[in-house]
């Protein structure tokens, strides 16, 4: 329901891009998900595809380096029309493409604006499927050897269809304890100890 209405939301933004909700090459999920598919399916109708992931990763880059502007995004107590007028001047100065601005508007105006840096990565995720590529993010609980990465390039690299770009990148959390956390795309595999233990945690509560 929620994301029909953002889809038309999307689609009044964008008269002349209304019609077939163009689907994303991989699923979302989440809030964040529903409005990176809307964009996504926005400016693939519109032939700006590029142009919206160039204009999300200079947003990106402002709320990494304008600790104002991420202040004002993550701001709870101010107006849905007060967030929106200085979201749509911030789109004017960084000239953000009309879908890029739309959804920045969308965001404010519905008071959502708190996700747009989980939009932004929902959409890079959409974007690396869009071209073929494979992105996998490997967290482990302490730095791992050069050969136990070595063993998981290879391993990861069978997964790879052919044609496709993989990029591999490595996490430490020392609060999964042990273990790996595997994001492959849209995919996740949890094999931490932390898992492990919520599970037996879990079982050991039912049976009490």
């Amino acid at each position: 329901m929620a994301s029909n209405v953002l889809r038309r939301s999307f689609s009044t933004s964008n008269a002349s891009l209304a019609g077939q909700f163009i689907k994303t090459p991989v699923q979302v999920h989440g809030v964040e998900g529903r409005y990176a598919a809307a964009l996504y399916s926005a400016a693939h109708k519109s032939n700006s595809l590029e142009t919206v992931d160039k204009d999300l990763k200079a947003v990106r880059d402002v709320l990494k380096e304008n600790t104002k502007f991420r202040d004002f995004v993550l701001d709870p107590t101010l107006k849905a029309n007060k967030k929106k007028s200085t979201i749509a001047a911030v789109s004017q100065k960084l000239s953000l493409s009309k879908e890029s601005a739309n959804l920045l508007g969308l965001l404010a105006e519905n008071g959502r604006l708190n996700k747009l840096e989980a939009v932004i990565s929902s959409f890079e995720s959409v974007m690396r499927a869009h071209r073929g590529e494979l992105f996998v993010q490997v967290t482990s609980a302490e730095t791992l050897s050069k050969s136990h990465e070595g063993a998981l390039n290879d391993a990861l690299s069978k997964l790879v269809k052919k044609g496709q770009k993989v990029t591999i990148t490595y996490n430490v959390k020392p609060s999964i304890l042990g273990g790996l956390i595997v994001n492959i795309g849209d995919k996740y595999v949890d094999m931490s100890i932390a898992s492990r233990i919520k599970k037996y945690k879990e079982v050991l509560n039912s049976s009490v």
